[in-house]
């Protein structure tokens, strides 16, 4: 059976039969977790594990696990910084910061794979321009060099651990002030101008191998008004297809999002996003609306997308008691909790 388009959300921390049925549509291709569906590591573990039995090749398991306020899974897991930490590090020591980075992203992705996740959304590639809020520290820092190279390390160690990394939201979230959450967002700067600076990251991560993109929910004026980037064959197709020569997965923001309501109702945005150049959509929080889309969608086999997501399964999960009994992750541990020391200490002053 194929991978399909669609990636759906689950209630709670169990399937339900309703959600069983579903996941076995061949034109679902996998599922995204959120704090609801995290009890413990046992149930999280039994968890994938059943949705991994559902189908050949197996569906992709994601979740938003990015450190600071952005970490679905909690009581179990370790505690990660805020990438802006990272970038606090880099300032004042630059080596010190890529050892830390590197670390960062072998030890979230250690600890998910323990548990049969596949990937985590991440890491962020936004610049901190100082504007956004809903970006603010999830941002690594300002200078878009330092940001591309802190990416590359955080990779690294997630590629160390057996996880694909998914970078985002291109082009760029960190220059509005509006939220793509609860608002449509608009970015009045010239392509000339996102392309020395926020579209620095996306180009460096794409070159460095990162296998999957997801696009912003903004519009950005100048150089496409009729649809925001998520919807923008222009955005999609020729700047990160062709232009940056991107060849990985893109995967849609959230379509239950506010910056996505101007293109219609469910499975309009849906069929909006899949022509731009999505090759995954996320419908979340709203099943009657992912149904809907579901419904709305070919039934066809697509030997490339099925391909591309394969590239997002995790690999070389450790068992999670062996891998608390390693010296890796007590080492790994020990450098993440100095850095949310030195976070910590300078939020304070």
């Amino acid at each position: 059976m194929a991978l399909g388009p669609l990636m759906l959300d689950l209630d709670g921390v169990e399937l339900s039969s309703e959600e069983r049925t579903l996941l076995l549509d061949p034109r679902v291709g996998g599922i995204i977790l959120f704090s609801r569906n995290y009890h413990s590591v046992e149930q999280l573990t039994r968890l994938c594990e059943e949705v991994h039995a559902l189908r050949t090749p197996r569906l992709l398991i994601a979740v938003d696990q990015e450190g600071g306020r952005v970490q679905r899974f909690r009581e179990g897991f370790t505690e990660l910084p805020p990438m802006g930490s990272l970038g606090k590090r880099f300032d004042r020591d630059h080596k010190r910061a890529h050892q830390d980075a590197e670390f960062v992203g072998w030890l979230m992705a250690s600890e998910l794979l323990s548990c049969g996740v596949d990937f985590s959304f991440a890491p962020v590639l936004d610049l901190a321009h100082g504007v956004s809020g809903v970006i603010g520290d999830r941002a690594f820092h300002r200078n878009p060099e330092v940001v591309a190279s802190l990416a590359q390390s955080l990779m690294r160690g997630m590629h160390l651990a057996g996880m694909g990394a998914v970078g985002k939201h291109f082009p760029g979230h960190g220059g509005v002030n509006a939220d793509s959450h609860t608002e449509v967002p608009t970015d009045e700067r010239s392509f000339a101008d996102l392309l020395i600076d926020d579209l620095v990251p996306f180009e460096r991560m794409v070159n460095y191998g990162i296998e999957g993109i997801m696009p912003a929910h903004i519009y950005y004026n100048a150089t496409d008004p009729e649809f925001t980037a998520g919807f923008s064959p222009f955005w999609l197709k020729s700047v990160l297809r062709k232009q940056l020569g991107f060849n990985g997965t893109i995967f849609s923001d959230d379509l239950s999002m506010e910056g996505a309501s101007p293109i219609g109702d469910y499975p309009q945005r849906a069929a909006a996003a899949l022509a731009a150049g999505c090759d995954m959509i996320l419908v979340c929080n709203h099943r009657e609306h992912a149904i809907e889309v579901l419904n709305s969608l070919p039934q066809q086999n697509d030997p490339l997308l099925t391909a591309r997501l394969m590239r997002l399964h995790g690999k070389h999960g450790m068992d999670r008691s062996k891998l608390m009994e390693s010296h890796q992750w007590q080492q790994a541990v020990e450098r993440v909790k100095q850095l949310e020391e030195v976070h910590t200490v300078e939020m304070e002053l």
